[in-house]
């Protein structure tokens, strides 16, 4: 999959429906905090694997994690966002937001992707 240069910000929501037929995703406010995201404001939207599945083709290695794991990780560098990067098994990158270079820390896989995966912090100091 490639992912545009344009790419601010990468999260897990659910759609739900209102009273009046449509459906609402919701951002969490680590997102706004962060400034990827202003209220009113108007964005364009990937969706990513719905089903919480992952879709990698047969022929390529699998990623090394998967959603709802817990793990520990050192943050090795920060993305272009300032989220912090981790790099576990072969390379493979998750993005921990909120955290900064040297950073220890547990977190729970949220969104698994072939490429990389975001992590959500889970303790600081583990």
């Amino acid at each position: 999959m490639d992912t545009s240069s344009e790419l601010s910000s990468v999260f897990s929501a659910r759609a739900t429906e209102t009273d009046r037929g449509t459906y609402v995703i919701e951002v969490p406010r680590r997102e706004i905090e962060a400034g990827a995201v202003e209220p009113g404001g108007t964005y364009r939207v990937a969706l990513l694997g719905g089903d919480g599945k992952r879709k990698t083709a047969p022929d390529r290695p699998q990623p090394p994690v998967e959603p709802g794991e817990i793990r520990y990780v050192e943050i090795e560098d920060l993305g272009q966002q300032g989220d912090g990067i981790a790099r576990v098994e072969r390379g493979y990158v998750i993005i921990v937001p909120g955290t900064a270079v040297g950073d220890r820390v547990k977190i729970e896989i949220a969104d698994v992707e072939p490429n990389f995966a975001v992590g959500e912090l889970v303790d600081p100091d583990p």
